[in-house]
């Protein structure tokens, strides 16, 4: 049976880390591993951890729930910590105030990896959700039917936590700690490219997978998320293209 790793990313996230935590109560797919990667919070976040661990071992006998808590470089080393830790068949970052969709959700995202050969990723859509994690709309940037590692050329078309990738792929790519708010961008291309070499597919779920926060770090930082993105395009994608996809999403927003 395909297991399912979620890894969590936190650091004094005691104010919307218990919505994750009951969002990962309510799956119905039994084969899951849960990676909490703290980075030595100073509130209550690893003590509601712990609690989860123990309502787990008592309601989901074969999850696993690992949880570990030490000072990092961020939220991309700490990334790259979580997949260190993975072992299962597919891995999924879901942070600290983030939630799947429903309760089916990553039984959805297994039946559509139970396929031989197992897929690359697997993907779907993204509804926004405010700070009490209440639905706003639909996220703008929608999934390509057929998405490949050039789709990201018109932006992140799918949201990290929608983006499910092989465990073999994504433990041989590390998030580049060069980028502050964008590493999740090549990190993504990077496990397509190598999706390519190998043949494997990349399935589109057609459902929603996820309810993203609307106020993240890159919302927080929008500038310096912008120019990163910049940097990444031209790297994956060669300068000229990266400057001309630039001016044509300037020329959407404002027709937008």
């Amino acid at each position: 049976m395909i297991r399912i790793t979620v890894v969590t990313i936190t650091y004094n996230a005691a104010a919307v880390l218990q919505r994750t935590l009951d969002s990962m109560l309510q799956q119905t797919w039994p084969y899951v591993e849960h990676v909490v990667v703290d980075g030595a919070s100073k509130d209550n976040t690893v003590k509601m951890a712990e609690a989860y661990q123990t309502v787990v071992a008592a309601t989901h006998p074969d999850w696993r729930v690992k949880i570990q808590s030490e000072p990092d470089d961020g939220l991309y080393d700490a990334m790259n910590k979580g997949l260190e830790r993975t072992t299962g068949d597919y891995v999924v970052f879901m942070n600290a105030g983030d939630c799947f969709h429903d309760a089916l959700t990553l039984q959805t995202v297994a039946t559509n990896a139970d396929r031989d050969p197992h897929p690359a990723v697997i993907y779907g859509n993204t509804d926004i959700t405010d700070n009490q994690g209440r639905f706003l709309f639909p996220r703008r940037l929608q999934p390509p039917e057929h998405l490949t590692w050039k789709s990201f050329r018109q932006g992140m078309l799918v949201c990290h936590q929608a983006f499910y990738a092989r465990t073999d792929i994504a433990k041989a790519i590390k998030y580049d700690l060069k980028y502050r708010y964008s590493a999740d961008v090549k990190w993504c291309i990077e496990v397509m490219k190598e999706a390519a070499r190998r043949q494997l597919e990349l399935v589109n779920t057609h459902a929603v997978l996820c309810n993203y926060q609307q106020e993240g770090q890159t919302t927080a930082h929008h500038r310096a998320s912008l120019w990163e993105r910049f940097r990444v395009m031209g790297e994956e994608y060669g300068w000229l293209t990266s400057v001309a996809m630039h001016v044509w999403f300037i020329f959407r927003k404002v027709k937008s």
